[in-house]
């Protein structure tokens, strides 16, 4: 829909991790020295960690593409707590092996004579195991086993591995110190820096056909990064429901206060209502008698309204404007999408007549 209406060719700022939008921040820059470095040792291993959303997907994507698939072959596992030996049937898999029904030893051996004869053939093998923190230590030690393959002094495979930050803490446990002994190189991905977001929404917008709209003032692009954090996915987040609402409400250059409304919704949207209700305070304690009247003035009759009941009246007003807005923006919506469904029945039309 923001894509017709920004003359766009497609998405700009999708979730799913795209290589083709690739850029260069300074820690991915970084990141990608590390893992040429890697490489031209042939050996080891690479440790990648980063927050979710910070880009490790985006990084192995964009070194996939630097790659002589020719001399190198790529075994990726995604792992989910992936215990040893399943893990190891995953890696023959990677490798064109059939191992259904193995045993352990007979796995091992199959992919030892599998890394061998992609030696033979010219190629370097390289595994690359992404969400490494979810592994148990059992795992983490058969990886390094593999690792000690080797044909006449020389490693048959190298290993990357990809986690979140709590995978350097799993590191540090004894039992795995003779892998981190073979750790060759090992990068933190950091988030963006506020000077890097602008430059980062102008190179997505761009690979998708921009030309100057819409356009971030400067505090816009200052709200965008205090929400984000700098983390690539969240700024995509915003930036895609931005350029949404830039749709709807007929917005070509967004200010601090435009990001600032479609952050309210966004929070408003993954706002947990299952909260408990507060604990009512506790009803006052009945008057005691008093044998001296003067000292026992009359006091006034609590309040028959329930305690709290103006609040809710103000919830129940505040929720029912929100209400008319959303039905509002909805009705724009729908709006858009029939103009939009109108446009793309035109065009083949228009198409044969300048075929013809």
């Amino acid at each position: 829909m923001y894509d017709d209406h920004y003359g766009l060719s497609g998405r700009p700022f999708q979730l799913t991790p795209d290589p083709a939008f690739w850029f260069d921040t300074a820690t991915h820059k970084k990141a990608m020295a590390y893992l040429g470095y890697g490489l031209s040792q042939g050996e080891g291993f690479i440790v990648i960690t980063g927050q979710p959303g910070v880009g490790k997907t985006t990084l192995i994507g964009h070194l996939m593409g630097t790659i002589d698939r020719e001399r190198m072959h790529v075994v990726k596992l995604v792992t989910t707590q992936i215990e040893a030996e399943d893990l190891l049937h995953m890696v023959a898999g990677g490798l064109g092996i059939d191992s259904a029904g193995a045993a352990k030893s007979q796995v091992i051996a199959a992919i030892e004579k599998a890394l061998h004869a992609m030696a033979r053939a010219g190629k370097r093998t390289l595994l690359i195991v992404d969400e490494a923190q979810a592994l148990p230590i059992a795992s983490l030690e058969e990886l390094r086993m593999l690792s000690n393959l080797q044909a006449g002094g020389y490693p048959l495979l190298q290993i990357f591995l990809l986690g979140q930050p709590e995978f350097r803490a799993r590191l540090s446990d004894p039992r795995l110190e003779q892998l981190r002994q073979r750790v060759i190189a090992m990068h933190q991905l950091d988030p963006m820096d506020g000077e890097e977001v602008e430059p980062y929404l102008i190179h997505r917008l761009s690979v998708v056909g921009w030309r100057g709209k819409p356009r971030f003032k400067n505090d816009a692009v200052a709200a965008i990064h205090r929400w984000s954090d700098g983390i690539p996915r969240k700024v995509n987040q915003l930036a895609g429901r931005v350029l949404l609402f830039g749709a709807i409400e007929q917005i070509d250059s967004f200010t601090g206060a435009d990001v600032d409304a479609v952050i309210a919704d966004l929070d408003s949207d993954m706002a947990f209502d299952g909260r408990p209700a507060t604990a009512a305070a506790p009803p006052p304690a009945p008057a005691t008698a008093s044998a001296d009247p003067a000292r026992d003035p009359v006091r006034p009759a609590p309040s028959a309204a329930a305690p709290g009941a103006d609040d809710l009246v103000a919830r129940i007003a505040r929720l029912e404007g929100r209400l008319e807005e959303q039905d509002a923006a909805l009705r724009r919506v729908l709006t858009l999408m029939v103009d939009f469904i109108e446009a793309e029945d035109a065009r083949p039309s228009a198409r044969r007549g300048t075929a013809a």
